[in-house]
């Protein structure tokens, strides 16, 4: 994993919603629940769309891509439903005092 890098202000993001943002060349959306911060991978395996286009179910802690309906969880990036099959990858969040900050994962089979 490479050093955390910072992202955002936490006012940045609303909660229940999703941003893209780009971090050394790779789309990162990054997601709100409450006080909980969820980065994945911008592009849906199965349609190459971005998912910040899609809607957060805050229940189920997950995203909907927008072009085909395929859930993706923000904990783990497992697709779980089809279309897709394949998981997106996860990064790890942490909030400093008002900034998120990101730590890249090296997983970049998305």
């Amino acid at each position: 994993m490479s050093d955390a890098i910072k992202l955002c202000d936490v006012t940045s993001v609303d909660d229940g919603d999703i941003a893209m943002h780009e971090i050394d060349g790779r789309e990162i959306a990054v997601a709100r629940i409450g006080d909980e911060w969820f980065a994945i991978d911008d592009t849906c395996t199965h349609a190459k769309v971005s998912l910040s286009d899609g809607i957060v179910e805050e229940d189920d802690c997950t995203i909907e891509c927008p072009k085909h309906g395929a859930l993706f969880s923000l904990r783990t990036g497992e697709a779980l439903t089809f279309p897709a099959i394949r998981a997106v990858a996860t990064h790890a969040t942490e909030v400093r005092d008002t900034e998120v900050w990101i730590t890249l994962s090296e997983d970049t089979d998305s």
